[in-house]
């Protein structure tokens, strides 16, 4: 009782909007950092595989480009959070 007599309803809302944008800069931040990582080897090993064989070109892009969905995801999620 003591807690609800010290946070009035325009705060509470307040501070649910702040924690949404923190969510939300939260699911991209960490999503780009997923993928950082994730390309990291794969990328090496993708531009290893062509200098060998030149056939692997596009192989090799698609591989680079699946860790990417992460950060699109992320950012899906945060446009959610924010506008909904």
């Amino acid at each position: 009782m003591a807690v609800e007599a010290l946070i009035d309803l325009e705060s509470a809302k307040l501070i649910g909007k702040g924690l949404g944008n923190i969510g939300a800069g939260l699911a991209v931040g960490l999503g780009g950092v997923g993928t950082g990582l994730a390309q990291q080897g794969i990328g090496a090993a993708a531009f290893g595989a062509v200098a060998e064989d030149k056939g692997m070109l596009g192989l090799a892009l698609v591989f680079i480009a699946i860790p990417e969905t992460l950060v699109i995801l992320g950012l899906v999620v945060s446009i959610m959070i924010m506008f909904i």
